[in-house]
């Protein structure tokens, strides 16, 4: 069972460590679920790849955090709570993490795994060294190595103009792109190029929720910005990489093994 631990006083500001086997130092994959930022999903989609990441001998950080809704008990998110949120159970890795952990985990091999918004947050904890003095995010404790988005929401402002989601982003940032855009700039991965770390999108070709132009274009973007960035492709849909034992789950776990390295 993994071990819990809170990072607010939110009913959904909290993160699962589950351990591999063995008393010696391990990685830690940050799992943070997708769901277009909103209540109706949670951290229950996060923790079969949690439990297959500490089969493969890592340390797994399965993140909830404070989503767009009405209700308290689930809602509260929105700019930049709900990013300022995964930030902080990232940060927590060095002292609830590593309590829980008896001091086993490698925090200089961190790396993210975030699915459709949970790919723009991995993205946005990758991005977090860049990010102005001051800014919500900035100064991370603990810094990614890496990521691996799933059909990652990377680019904001795309996403918003073209209704990906319906009004999921403008709903998440508190207007559109022309209204916020200070916010866009700060929150989305596109626009925070270059993050300095290596980042894998994983994408399948007949995905009706998130267009693979998102991760075409991000991947684009950062390898013409000089990031070390790969596009993955499948013949699958939206679901694929969050399901444990498909092609699409294998590209996801390939990507990790090789930024862990």
């Amino acid at each position: 069972m993994p071990a819990t631990f809170t990072y607010g006083d939110h009913p959904s500001q909290f993160a699962e460590l589950s351990l591999p086997e063995g008393e010696g130092p391990v990685p830690v994959v940050v799992v943070v679920h997708g769901g277009f930022w909103r209540t109706g999903y949670g951290a229950e989609l996060g923790r079969p790849l949690a439990q297959d990441l500490r089969g493969r001998g890592w340390a797994a950080l399965n993140v909830e955090y404070r989503r767009v809704g009405s209700s308290r008990q689930a809602g509260g998110g929105g700019w930049p709570r709900t990013m300022l949120d995964v930030a902080a159970a990232v940060d927590a890795l060095a002292t609830d993490g590593q309590r829980l952990a008896a001091d086993r985990l490698q925090l200089d091999r961190v790396v993210g795994l975030g699915h459709s918004a949970g790919g723009q947050l991995v993205g946005w904890l990758g991005a977090r060294p860049g990010l102005p003095a001051g800014a919500p995010g900035a100064g991370p404790v603990v810094r990614l190595r890496g990521l691996v988005a799933q059909a990652g929401v990377m680019d904001l402002a795309g996403a918003a103009r073209d209704g990906v989601g319906g009004t999921a982003v403008p709903d998440l940032m508190g207007g559109g792109p022309d209204a916020v855009a200070d916010a866009y700039a700060l929150a989305s991965p596109l626009a925070r190029l270059p993050l300095g770390v290596p980042t894998v999108c994983v994408h399948g070709r007949a995905d009706s929720n998130v267009p693979l132009s998102q991760s075409e274009t991000f991947t684009a973007a950062a390898r013409a910005a000089g990031d070390d960035s790969r596009l993955s492709t499948f013949a699958g849909d939206h679901f694929a990489p969050i399901t444990v034992g498909t092609p699409a789950w294998t590209l996801c776990t390939n990507a990790l093994t090789g930024l862990l390295a």
